[in-house]
């Protein structure tokens, strides 16, 4: 049997273009980890152990970010999962409490991105992506002059559309919809509302996905503070609490190589992980009333649909098209935006999503709120691989 764990307390920056705020990862860090302990009301003292995830840094970026809260000698442990890493910091951070190893944890990302589209950072060894590209290349050819990123998940983004007869309009809707909603969140690097037209008109980055349908590289940071059940009552935090209901991490198996497109870039990676959680917490996605999900592109939102359960095979459009993903629908999904629109700093993504699913369950989202928001669910994906999904409720401590 493992403890329970509970999120009691969330922060994070604006998330920012890069170079457009004079700041560092230290700068994110702190600020992130300061509001996510002040919402706990916890102070950093009680807080046994840290997972700290980022990319893009040196060894120990995450002590060097911490040491500006506190200098207190608690183990504080690396993280780097590529863009999920964020959940991956999460996953730790909650089992050192699952596993009776602390009462009290803190979970940071952040980032500091460089301008553009991600590129090769070491060309003197072996690229951790290249077997993913040398399966890219089987399938349909990689363009040396554009971006791998949207090739990959763009191309996920055709297999599908040539399975089930999906049109562009279908992916633009889902660029469309995570603007909108990110015209309500004040940490959201973009906040400007399209028109579906205006979607579909913007520069084409890789067929179907135009720019407004991709996220952007972003500086920011984000945290969690995390207790178990024996501290939150020790504290009097029942009030505040958010419980973890189910979370798993997954990676590749033989079909993500073996198989089309939409396997390469994950879609079994989060199957297996939503049938976990769905399993732990005996809640199917029937029962979600919000989700943020790693719409990276708008192709990975549409598959994930699917993936997740909340649709049947082959669906997926029609849930967007009809409007069923959005305020007014049967469950809304991204109403921060998402990395679309709220940005993408890799370190940092994970642990934003789940801030901004404690606000929603807490009733604390402002103009986003869910109406009577109870279950959410988190996905979060990087290629390479890892995929963490996790189930969240408000806390019944009475």
């Amino acid at each position: 049997m493992s403890e329970k764990v509970f999120v009691i307390g969330v922060g994070m920056t604006k998330f920012e273009k890069p170079g457009a705020k004079d700041w560092d990862y230290p700068d994110m860090g702190e600020e992130a980890a300061r509001k996510a302990l002040d919402d706990s009301g916890v102070d950093y003292g009680l807080v046994e152990q840290a997972a700290i995830g980022y990319c893009y840094g040196d060894s120990t970026a995450g002590q060097r970010a911490l040491y500006k809260v506190g200098l207190s000698g608690i183990p504080i442990i690396n993280v780097n999962n590529n863009c999920s890493t964020g959940s991956s910091a999460l996953y730790l951070a909650k089992n050192f409490i699952a596993g009776g190893l602390a009462d009290c944890t803190l979970a940071l990302g952040f980032e500091k991105m460089e301008k553009g589209s991600l590129g090769v950072k070491y060309t003197d060894r072996a690229s951790p992506m290249g077997t993913f590209f040398s399966k890219m290349n089987k399938l349909r050819g990689v363009d040396r002059k554009a971006p791998g990123a949207p090739q990959m998940f763009g191309n996920a983004g055709r297999e599908y559309m040539e399975r089930y007869g999906v049109k562009a309009e279908s992916f633009a809707r889902i660029g469309e919809k995570n603007h909108r909603h990110s015209a309500n969140n004040p940490y959201s690097q973009f906040r400007d509302v399209y028109t579906l037209q205006e979607i579909l008109d913007a520069p084409m980055v890789w067929d179907p996905l135009t720019k407004l349908q991709c996220c952007p590289t972003s500086d920011g940071g984000a945290a969690a503070v995390l207790a178990s059940e024996r501290f939150v009552r020790e504290h009097g935090l029942e009030a505040q609490a958010v419980e973890i209901l189910g979370q798993a991490m997954t990676t590749d198996t033989e079909s993500t190589f073996n198989e089309g497109d939409m396997k390469l870039v994950g879609m079994d990676m989060t199957r297996a992980a939503a049938r976990t959680v769905y399993e732990q917490s005996g809640i199917g996605p029937e029962q979600v009333d919000v989700v943020e999900l790693h719409d990276c592109f708008s192709a990975n939102e549409m598959i994930t649909y699917e993936g997740l359960g909340l649709c049947a095979e082959g669906k997926a459009a029609d849930l967007i098209d009809s409007g069923a993903v959005t305020y007014g629908g049967e469950v809304v999904v991204n109403p921060s935006g998402g990395l679309i629109s709220k940005g993408h700093p890799l370190g940092a993504t994970g642990l934003a999503q789940c801030s901004e699913l404690t606000w929603q369950l807490r009733g604390e989202a402002d103009a986003r709120q869910v109406d009577g928001a109870k279950i959410a669910l988190q996905h979060n994906l990087g290629l390479g691989g890892a995929c963490v999904v996790t189930l969240y409720r408000k806390a019944d401590l009475a």
